[in-house]
Formats: structure tokens, sequence, C-alpha cells
């Protein structure tokens, strides 16, 4: 295995695809991503598998569907059966280290101590599922304790998710300790190859980043949610809870709030988003520091979006909009992968765990249903098809009022159907004609052929995500 690549995967919580300079965002600072992006291939349309944590976190790493994981909801543990890519990569050979998050099973104070795991290939877990001091197990809050720090002296008290402060100092961040959790394991003597998981809770609500990076972002140069009035007449009733606060809101609503206000959500969520970069930053200085950046594949990602006010509903839920499931992806692997490719090939989070096999030489096991992205990294296929529609799913999948949607989403690079089991509702977008998804086809008659067409597609990819194993033994 000595030479095999190392692995460095940095999956931010929560942001939005259109976070990135290089990748059209005027409004953001992000140069270390824009370096990795010129030096790798950008995924410019790349879908998570859930536009929530749990479901799309078990996704990607057993590169299997949410239905096919049973691991569909925020609040359940994966299944002890499933096998995450850490595993298979420990087994031969690979060391495996994790900072922050991982959310394959509840994290929640009162019903459990710490996330229970799996057998899931980390010799070193320092666990955190987010910055607060609810658990003794936050390896975060020992690390805060051990500078001689408290987090109730550095942390504002909580005001509500949507009113923006200046969070902590960011030499006390949670985002730059899992950065400095990451140069020690990828500073470590060792023999054979690693990979290490950082898993930052930023951009993740509460939208509360350091006061420099808050002062970078005058809320007057910030975009506007996508937002049209009357738009939400044809949409899911869904839609019309969470755009009331019952969702995500917890009473607050984006169309409740001044233009001000609005901005300046968007203004501190691109300062959290600027935090990150710097880490990255750090990250691949250590890697060029210590002589293992020519070995080294470098995955940034999210695990889903965030509607960021984009129409009239903030954090996430049954929610099948750009925004939402249209998520970041840069592979980098020098003298492997091409330089500076955008590949707008359709790809799925489902696909990274294959292709991490696969670069590594591995056979993929018949259990794994996403495809392999490595021939568009290295130039063995075309950067501009690799799937012909992408599918996501959401089954009621986190709690609390109004929240039991059973929905799924098919899109095919122009049409986006999201399909409501159970009810008669539903979406329809023609992203080429309407980008923002302001006009729901889903009840216009003339659009009832393709509406059909697109139904049984989705119906067909719920078919073809079935589990495929236990393989077939025999012919009776």
């Amino acid at each position: 295995m000595a030479e095999s690549p190392n692995i460095l995967w940095i999956c931010t919580d929560q942001q939005r695809f259109d976070t990135i300079h290089a990748l059209g965002n005027e409004c953001i600072r992000t140069p270390n991503i824009d370096g990795l992006i010129a030096e790798g291939v950008a995924f410019t349309r790349c879908y998570s598998q859930s536009p929530v944590c749990t479901p799309s976190r078990a996704a990607f790493l057993t590169g299997r569907y949410p239905r096919t994981t049973r691991c569909r909801q925020n609040g359940q543990k994966i299944p002890d059966d499933e096998v995450l890519v850490t595993r298979m990569l420990a087994d031969v050979g690979y060391d495996c280290g994790l900072a922050g998050k991982l959310h394959l099973s509840a994290c929640e104070p009162r019903v459990c101590d710490y996330e229970e795991r799996i057998d899931d290939g980390y010799r070193v877990f320092h666990w955190s599922h987010h910055p607060n001091p609810d658990w003794e197990a936050n390896a975060y809050i020992q690390w805060l304790e051990g500078k001689g720090q408290s987090w109730d002296d550095l942390y504002h008290p909580q005001r509500g998710h949507f009113e923006t402060w200046a969070g902590v100092p960011a030499e006390y961040h949670q985002t730059t300790w899992c950065a400095e959790k990451a140069v020690e394991f990828m500073n470590e003597d060792r023999d054979g190859p690693w990979l290490f998981s950082l898993n930052c809770f930023d951009p993740h609500h509460p939208f509360d980043p350091p006061q420099e990076y808050l002062d970078r972002y005058d809320p007057d140069d910030m975009p506007m949610p996508l937002w049209q009035p009357g738009e939400l007449d044809n949409k899911p009733s869904f839609q019309q809870i969470d755009h009331r606060g019952a969702y995500g809101g917890k009473g607050i609503t984006p169309t409740r709030l001044t233009d001000r206000e609005q901005r300046e959500i968007v203004a501190a969520y691109y300062a959290m988003v600027e935090l990150i970069d710097d880490q990255v930053g750090r990250l691949l200085r250590a890697l060029e520091d210590s002589g293992q950046r020519e070995n080294t594949i470098v995955i940034f990602t999210s695990d889903h979006g965030e509607m960021l006010g984009d129409h009239g509903i903030l954090l996430k839920g049954p929610h099948f909009y750009e925004g939402a499931v249209h998520v970041p992806l840069v592979v980098s692997w020098p003298g492997h992968a091409q330089a500076g490719l955008q590949s707008d090939a359709l790809v799925e989070l489902v696909d990274l765990a294959p292709t991490l096999l696969d670069a590594c030489g591995m056979d993929l096991p018949t259990r794994m249903q996403g495809r392999s992205l490595l021939d568009i990294c290295t130039g063995g296929a075309d950067p501009h098809s690799h799937k012909d529609s992408v599918y996501c799913e959401y089954y009621n999948a986190m709690p609390g009022h109004g929240r039991a949607a059973q929905a799924t989403m098919l899109f095919d690079g122009r049409y986006k159907l999201v399909a409501f089991h159970g009810t008669d509702q539903g979406e329809l977008y023609d992203l080429e004609t309407d980008p923002h998804e302001f006009n729901n086809l889903w009840e216009q008659p003339a659009h009832r052929d393709l509406q059909l067409g697109l139904l049984k597609r989705c119906f067909d990819a719920s078919v073809f995500t079935t589990d495929p194993e236990p393989p077939r033994i025999g012919r009776w």
C-alpha cells in the first residue's frame, strides 16, 4: 500500500453550491478553494442524496442511497451491517481519522450521551457533533479547556438561529480545531497511506462567524434571497408551512425580515465560508510542507445545502430547490486528476465512495450503487456526461410538526420533478427557462405528458435503488 494515495476528505455542513468565487460568486472570497479548483476538477452539477444530514452522510460514506442504507432520517442509527468506505480502506491498510461531525446516529443530548458508532474504520476519532458543550465526549470542548478557554466565555448567549452576531474568535473556532487535528494526523509517522475526514460544523446555522470575518462582508453588497411575490400560490403545502416558520424558521420567515436583515444573514453565511476557506489553505500548506501533496487526493464537498431565504425559507426541510440539494464538489490529485477542469456532468455524492476505491485500485463491492468519477477526473471519460439523472430522497427525515413529508426528486439536467408521496402534490420546474424555480408546472395541463414521463422515471429510480444484496446464488 506504500504507493496508494493519501485522502483528505473535507466535508462542510449545509454549504450551498453557489458559495465559491471561482465558480461564479463575485461577492465571496474563497482563494484557497479557488486554487484547489485550478489544480483539480470541479463538478459543477453535483447533488446530495438527501436535503438533510444523516441520510446524506450515510449515502456518501457507503455509496448507497438512503432507502437502501435504511438510514433515512435524522435521529436514526445506521444499521450495524452497513459498511463505510473508511472501513473498507482500513481493511487494506489505510490509517483513518476524523475530526468533527459524523452524524450517522442520533446526536441529541436528551436521548444519548454520545453518537453511537458502528465499525467505521476510524482509528482516530475526534468527535464534535457541533460546538455546544452538550456531551463530555465533545472533543472540541476538551480542546478549548486544554487551552484554558471556557465555552461560556467565548460564545455569546444563543439568541436565535437568524440573528447574526460575532461568534467565537477564529483561533478558538470549531472549524480551526478541525483543521488543527487534521494537520496533527497528517504529520504522524506511519508506513502506509492515510485517510482523514474533516467534518466541520460550519456554515450550518446559527449564523455566527468570528468578528473579523463578519467585518469583511457589507450586508449592502450582498444579494437578496431568491423570492418572487405570489410564487407560493401553487407550491406544495410543506413549503407553505415552512414559509410561515414552522419548519426551520421556528417562527421566523425571511419575508417577515427586512431586506437589511436578510442580507445580514447572507453576509454572515459567506463569512463562515471564508473561515472554512482559510483553513483549507492551512491544510494544503501542511501537505506541501510535509512533502505529501503530490500523493494526496483532496476532496472538498458538503452534505447538503441551505435555503438561505430562497423562496421564503431558511435552513432545510423537505425541499429540493437548488440551494438545498445542489452542493460543491472538488477533487484534486496532482499528476492524476486534470487541472482546471469544470465538469458539468450530472453526478451525485453517492459516487464518492466508489471513486475512492477506484483510485486506490480496489474492486467495487456489488452492494455499492454509486458510479466512480475517476475516469472523468483523469481524462478517460467525457467530462460532460456521467448520469442521465440524479435522485434525491426525503422520508419524514426531520422531527417536528408537519415534517411527515415523504418525497423523492428526479432531475435530468433540465427538468426537475418532486413527488410528495401519499398526496396529489408535487413540483415540476424547467431550469432552462426558469433557473430560479419560481414557476411550478405541476398542475399545468400543457405539461401533463412531461409530468407523467418524469414520474415514471422517478418511480424507476426508486426501483433501481433497491438493495443489490444479498446476491443471487442460484437459478432457483
